[in-house]
């Protein structure tokens, strides 16, 4: 299966969960994202001008009530890890876990069970335009340890309770749907 294939499968069975708004707004970008890929062949890959898939994975450590984010180089935002499908990656969930073990340092990542938690559509500096984002949860192992990579100027673990105060309403959103699906 191919990765647009898998993408498609993934996006079809995503059932969005929390309050009613918020399932509305997950349903309408699930339908936007299956009518992108519908549109665009090359959907999946960054050369697509119209925008693109990418997938995204929330590093969070329950036992310790704590997230880790990276402030991005680019776009300097503390966000989740994450960024675009390659071409060996075999599915969504595939990108997003790779991601977030390039970008935290962190082996032994696995995702949180049931699928994306959420999707985020957001405006990026061209030549990308559009990141489709498809975002899961990797829960870190006991006694993670993260080490920087290229991509980032910094990563910290942030209390729960603190990442409003450093990150974007996107990552306060995926961390409220992560924290209900624990």
């Amino acid at each position: 299966m191919s990765l647009y294939d898998d993408a498609v499968l993934v996006l079809k069975g995503y059932a969005p969960e929390g309050p009613e708004d918020a399932h509305s707004d997950q349903a309408e970008l699930r339908q936007a994202y299956l009518d992108h890929l519908a549109h665009h062949d090359d959907g999946m890959w960054k050369a697509c001008g119209a925008g693109h898939l990418t997938a995204s994975a929330l590093v969070i450590d329950p036992e310790r009530g704590k997230v880790l984010l990276t402030l991005h180089r680019k776009l300097r935002m503390w966000l989740q890890m994450g960024g675009h499908c390659e071409p060996q990656d075999v599915g969504l969930e595939a990108a997003a876990l790779r991601e977030a073990t390039e970008e935290s340092g962190i082996t032994g990542l696995t995702l949180l069970p049931g699928g994306p938690v959420r999707l985020d559509r957001h405006p990026i500096p061209s030549p990308c335009n559009w990141h489709l984002d498809v975002q899961y949860a990797a829960l870190a192992p006991a006694g993670a340890a993260e080490r920087i990579s290229e991509e980032s100027l910094e990563l910290r673990w942030f209390g729960y309770e603190d990442v409003p105060g450093v990150a974007d309403a996107s990552v306060v959103r995926l961390l409220e749907a992560t924290r209900s699906r624990l």
